[in-house]
This record gives C-alpha cells, structure tokens and sequence, in this order.
C-alpha cells in the first residue's frame, strides 16, 4: 500500500547547490587574508545568491523574542480570577439586593462578609471558600475561578489542557488526578532506576490522550515535560513577588482542592532531578499590555527559549559548530518552513563543501583549499580573464586557435568557435554510445550529433619558462591591490596547467626580500608590515629560474606598486632605505640586465598613479626592450594572461600578437614602451 503526505523538503524543483559560487565566494576571502574555516563561515553567514544567510535568519529570531517580550505581561490569569471575582461578588449583592424574603440579620452578616474581603485578590478567594453562596450565578463564577486556576496550572506543564477541560466533569478532574499519581510513580522509578519499559507502556496506554507529542521512550517524555516544566518555573521567576505569592495561594484553590498543587509540584521535584540541565532559574522581563495566562505564558517562554536556542545556533561561534547543531523543526516552528528550507540548504551546502574535496585539513589540523579547489577556482578566475578579452578583443575562450602545435594526447568537447582537429576516435565513439543508449541499432547507419564531437588539444611546439614576480610589500594590500595581485597569479597559473603543460612558471614574491612559492602558498600568503620592496631580489630568483630552463623562452612578467627600496648585500642580508637609494636602483638595474642577456621577454605591470614609479619603470621598460602597462585593478589578470600568450606566440618583443584569437596590444588604459 503506497502511503503519501505533503512535501516538507522546500522547492522539491529547486536546483542543488552551487559549489562553485560557493567556491569563488570563499576563494576571495582566503586570497583576501581569511582562513578557510573562517571564509566558509562568513559565506553561509551571508548566503547564496537569492537566499537567506544565517545572518538573516538571526535577525528574524531576534526580532520575534523582541516581540514576544513587548507585547505580553504575565498578568492574564490573576487578571481573569479579579474578573470572575468582581462578577461573583456584584451578583451576590444583587441577589442580597433582591431577595425580600431572607431574614434580615443573615443578610446582614453576608454582606458584613463581602464588606470585610481582603484587597488582594488572592485572599479574597480562599476567604469565600467556605462562603455560603446565596446567588447560583455568583456561585456559578466562584467555581470558574476554581476551574481555570486548574486548567491554567495543568496548560503549564500539559500544553493544550486549558482547552482540553473546558466544562470539565469531576470525572474528568479524578482523571487527572490518577494521571498524575501515574506519572509520579513512572517518574520516581525512573529516578531509582527500577522503571521497565513495560511500565512505561502501561502508562502511555492508560493516559497517552495527555501527551500530544506521543514519546516512544521515557526519556523523550522526561524531555517533553522538563522543558514545560522549566518554562513554567521560569514564568514565576519572572513575576513580581506579589504576583508570585498570589499565584501561590491561589493555587491551593485550583480544581478545589490542594491536591493538584502538591501532585504537580512533586512532579517538578522529580523532573528537576531528572533533568538538571534544564533552565530552573532562568527568567525573563516582559513589559507589553497584553496580559498572559499561565499556560500561555509558559508556551511564550518556551517559544523564547526555543528562540534563544536558535540564536546560539545559527551564530555559530562555538567551538566546533556546524549546521548540523541548527534545530529544523525548532526554526520551522518559529520561522516557517521557509526559513527551515533556507537552513536546511546551507546545511546541505556545507557538507558538501567538506565532501567534496574542496575543503581538507593540513597536518596541523587547519582547514585550508585542496589542490582540487584550487584548480576549479583558477578554472573560473581565468574564464572571467577570458571574458574581459574577448570583451576587449573579440576573442574566444583562452584557448589555441588552429592546429599549429603538437597533440597532447587530450581532447574535450567542442565548443562554437574551435577550429582545432576532431578526434575522430572520442567523436564517433560518442556517437555510438549515444545511439545504442536511445535503443536505435548502430548497423543501421550512426548520426554525429554536434554533443558527440570532441577536439584533439594541441600545445605549441615551443617552451616558455615564466617568472611572475608580484609585489607583496605591505603597500599592495593597504591599497586594496592583494586580492587583484593572488587572483592574477592563479589564473595565469591554471592556464599554463592546464593549456601550456611544458611550459614552466615560477611564482615570486617580493617584499622586504623575494622568495620563490608555490600557488597554494601564494592565495593564502597574509599580508605583514614588512617594509622593502626587493625587485632585484625577484631578478635574481627570475634569472636562476631562467638558467634551469635553457632550452625555453623566458618570460618576465613583474607586478608593482612601488620603486624598489631594498636589495640584497653580498652576505645575503637586506638593505634597506626609503626613499629609493641609488645603491639599490644600480643594483636592481644590472640584475635586470642580466636578465635581459638571457633572452627574457619583460612587461612591468605599473600599479598606482605615482609619477615617480611610472617614470622608473618606464626607464626600466625601455632599457630591456620590453613593455610598461597600467592596468585598472579589474583588469590585471587580463593584462598579465594577454601579455604571457602575446610573449610566447610572438617569440620576440613588441609587435602585436596573434595567438590565442588575436591578441592585440594591451586595449585597456597601458602605456607600451618598445
């Protein structure tokens, strides 16, 4: 028998999540200083696009435990009890009022007893407990008071009774009673540990119309009744005194009899032993008009707790959080199930983030990218490269054009545009699968579908070895040019692994002094006050490179913001000074000499507006034959890829390149020199 009900899960349409906007997003905080772990929390703080981040959901739960607190009082139960009392003494005195047959003096000492009630409201109704009623409507409202005191100190422990015993019958009330006696009984074993589960169903079979939530086990009931019960302590907590203790006394009058009180107040005493962890001393201040009976009051409070147990939750800022500790069907109680879906997705969203691969801890248990996240985010920084040139210029992906280069011995789908040779093989393969898979028979003649085509890649024929030296002086961050600078490093990376596998790239940062890295060290490099901008370091590192590869072209490519300020010492120690020393400037200059006389095809790339700087680069630029460009940040990772592809297609300096789609000079704002 098939069964069926109404989907819970959100858009059940709704496409999954999406790494790579995730990826990107966390991408940009790590190259921007964040930690891993750090930037995956920010992201699911913020949210995907078109969805709402834990920030927003904490906002919604802050804003409604605001409401709850300013809307409500806890004055509604000895509010309806003053009510019922003024009704039942006014229709006394009519009564008194309209009976011309009473004897005088009994209606004289009645009204000398109404005459005499105590002020507080509480006295006055254990003062009529024994009052002689001469007003059935009179006697009619006393008993309501007795009734709502009981069905409001059941609604705090039993959510719903307070409706459930509307008119209720004394067998209802004895009903009660043995529920009660039952509970304490099943609660007192519990405690010594001598309960069985048979027990446990015999109670749920006798009394289980009691309990909504319908527990499976003892400790789902001791849950259930601990947190009503805390919330109901909780409610008193926050009471005056003087509410307190009329609450106290006119508890004693509930159903009529003290018994109700003592049997609910042992049933606390057991659970606050069970269940110390709950919140017994906990209180709240509510300060609205709208008064609260008992039931509600702890429903309200409980709703709170609810609230501010989500709050804790979605701020995540414990040890160890993860969005599994998001209580669901808390958040859709409070919320609605739209908020629980939103939550839900980002829960989904990071276990995927850490199944995937993207994310793994290094050996000192950090959460850092994995070379696989690595490469699916330079795969997408060096698409957005792609399309500011193709932007600029025309041109298509970055890929090669034409069928001049050697077979690498891959190939992959084709594209509009590609006018590399089909690999025949991986085409007609494809074709064939996909024939049988549509239950047609291959001899009866196989269609190439434009799906099936796939293209042999080629590489070409000559090497390149490539030093990029990107300036890390604390100047580039401090003016907003780090993210720009890592974002450069790992496109040009991935094209070069990806498109150009004999070519070789050396990454070289330079700063008070220069060191070679790899790009996983570079995207989580943290920006230091570190004074010194060592270009001629960077040369010597760039011409070592160059001298491992002798066979290739070498490709100097340097990214900077600042005239160099410091140079290495024949001992190998910095030397440093500001403003620019003529040491250093001579020093920087014959290294780039030297790197000149290896053949390297050079193009600086002029962060920043400073004339100074733009002057010695351009002197710089001139000397070696090579090129100056001062690009807007956005459009760095352009120049420095349109630069690489137009050095190793050209094989000599200046000119305008064709490779790659055509390759021109630089269309942005550049200065070429050379």
């Amino acid at each position: 028998m098939s069964r069926y009900e109404r989907y819970h899960g959100g858009d059940p349409l709704a496409p999954p999540v999406d790494l790579g906007e995730a990826l990107s997003a966390i991408g940009e905080d790590v190259m921007a200083g964040a930690s891993p772990e750090r930037a995956l929390s920010e992201y699911l703080r913020r949210g995907p696009q078109g969805q709402q981040g834990l920030d927003d959901l904490a906002a919604r739960v802050a804003r409604k435990r605001r409401e709850l607190l300013t809307q409500n009082n806890l004055d509604g139960t000895l509010e309806d009890v003053r009510r019922l009392l003024d009704e039942a003494v006014l229709a006394e005195r009519g009564q008194l009022a309209r009976d011309v047959a009473m004897d005088e003096g009994d209606r004289a000492f009645r009204e000398l007893q109404l005459d005499a009630l105590s002020p507080s409201t509480a006295a006055a109704v254990t003062e009529l407990s024994s009052y002689d009623w001469a007003s059935s409507e009179a006697r009619a409202k006393y008993e309501e008071i007795k009734d709502l005191l009981g069905r409001e100190m059941l609604d705090q422990r039993f959510a719903g009774m307070k409706q459930a015993l509307e008119g209720a019958t004394d067998e209802d009330r004895e009903r009660i009673n043995e529920m009660l006696t039952d509970l304490n009984a099943l609660l007192a074993a519990h405690g010594r540990g001598e309960d069985t589960t048979e027990q446990f169903a015999d109670f749920m079979e006798k009394h289980g119309e009691f309990f909504p939530e319908q527990p499976r086990t003892v400790d789902e009931l001791l849950d259930a009744l601990a947190a009503r019960s805390a919330a109901a302590q909780r409610m008193l907590n926050s009471m005056s005194p003087e509410q307190r203790n009329e609450l106290m006394q006119l508890s004693a009058q509930a159903f009529g009899s003290a018994e109700l009180a003592e049997q609910l107040a042992q049933m606390d005493a057991h659970l606050q032993a069970l269940r110390p962890g709950e919140d017994w001393d906990g209180s709240s201040r509510f300060s609205g008009e709208e008064g609260l009976g008992l039931g509600d009051g702890t429903g309200v409070l409980q709703d709170v707790a609810d609230l501010e147990a989500l709050a804790e939750q979605l701020a995540q800022s414990y040890n160890g959080a993860r969005m599994d500790d998001v209580d669901l069907d808390a958040l859709a109680r409070q919320l609605g199930e739209e908020a629980a879906v939103d939550a839900r997705a980002l829960a989904d969203l990071e276990k995927a983030l850490r199944e995937s691969g993207y994310l793994e801890r290094g050996s000192t248990g950090d959460l850092r990218l994995s070379p696989r996240a690595m490469r699916q985010l330079g795969k997408s920084l060096l698409r957005d490269v792609a399309t500011q040139m193709s932007g600029r210029q025309g041109q298509r992906d970055v890929r090669r054009s034409g069928a001049a280069g050697d077979l690498t011995g891959s190939a992959r789908p084709w594209e509009f545009g590609d006018t590399e040779p089909w690999d025949v093989n991986r085409t007609l393969t494809n074709a064939i699968r996909r024939t049988v898979a549509e239950g047609s028979s291959p001899a009866g003649g196989v269609r190439i579908g434009v799906d099936d085509i796939e293209i042999a890649e080629t590489e070409a024929r000559t090497q390149a070895a490539v030093a990029l030296l990107v300036d890390t002086s604390f100047s580039m961050a401090m003016d907003g040019r780090w993210v720009p600078m890592k974002r450069t490093a790992l496109a040009l990376h991935q094209l070069i692994r990806t498109r150009f596998r004999n070519d070789h790239l050396q990454l070289i940062g330079f700063g008070r002094y220069a060191r070679t890295m790899e790009i996983e060290e570079l995207t989580g490099l943290d920006a230091r006050w570190d004074k010194g901008t060592n270009l001629h370091h960077g040369l010597l590192l760039a011409a070592r490179h160059f001298r491992k590869h002798p066979g290739a072209q070498p490709v100097l490519l340097v990214v900077t913001d600042g005239e160099p300020t410091s140079h290495l010492e024949s001992d190998g120690q910095v030397w440093f000074n500001y403003p620019p020393h003529p040491v250093t400037l001579a020093k920087t200059v014959r290294e780039l000499d030297n790197v000149r006389r290896l053949g390297a095809q050079t193009t600086f790339f002029r962060l920043g507006e400073d004339p100074g700087l733009a002057r010695f680069i351009e002197s710089m630029a001139r000397r070696v034959d090579g090129r100056m460009v001062s690009p807007e940040l956005d459009d760095l990772g352009a120049a420095v890829v349109g630069s690489y592809l137009g050095s190793r297609a050209s094989g000599r300096q200046g000119g305008r390149y064709s490779d790659f789609g055509g390759w021109g000079g630089w269309g942005g704002r550049g200065d070429w020199v050379g």
